[in-house]
């Protein structure tokens, strides 16, 4: 069962809230997946994300990729959700430790997500701690880019639809890191 560790209102009708747990479970319009370019989901959160919501959520991406070619930083790919909880994935592709202005292009994945699902008239999205697992992102530098970008597009974006992002993170060390930005960014 997903927790909710904290909560903080970005502003009179939107919040961001830090939560524990899985995110295949998360009851949101939509998730976002921590995607590589080609849309390949075999480890990490993708990998999960297949598992628990079918082999149809592999299939859509494959095309999408056949359609238009590798998945941008700031632009991501939408499927549908298979099996889970929500109406679609948003496959955001972050950076790889390494390839460079890994920052921007983090900020660049975060923002080109919400603004998917702000576009797509959603109200709920949940999040991962993207680029900060097997790509190798800095967990505290992750996190600062994060909640930095969730606080931008809500200032950026007033009459976007979306009333409730998720950042919504598995493992207690990576909690810990995010909680621990979470309560010095907004407490």
């Amino acid at each position: 069962m997903n927790r909710i560790v904290a909560r903080h209102n970005l502003d009179a009708q939107r919040c961001c809230l830090l939560v524990q747990g899985d995110i295949t479970q998360e009851q949101v319009d939509a998730i976002v997946n921590a995607a590589n370019s080609r849309l390949q989901h075999g480890g990490g959160v993708a990998g999960a994300i297949v598992r628990r919501g079918g082999a149809e959520i592999q299939a859509e991406s494959d095309a999408w990729v056949r359609v238009h070619g590798e998945v941008p930083h700031d632009r991501p790919a939408v499927t549908g959700a298979g099996r889970l909880n929500c109406k679609a994935v948003i496959h955001a592709v972050g950076p790889v430790l390494g390839e460079g202005d890994e920052d921007a292009k983090l900020r660049s994945a975060i923002l080109g997500a919400l603004d998917a699902a702000g576009k797509l008239g959603f109200v709920f999205v949940a999040l991962p701690a993207i680029s900060t697992g097997i790509f190798g992102f800095p967990r505290e530098r992750g996190a600062r880019v994060i909640f930095q970008a969730v606080e931008d597009y809500a200032l950026a974006n007033p009459g976007s639809s979306l009333r409730e992002i998720r950042v919504t993170i598995l493992d207690d060390p990576t909690l810990d890191i995010f909680r621990k930005e979470f309560e010095k960014r907004w407490k």
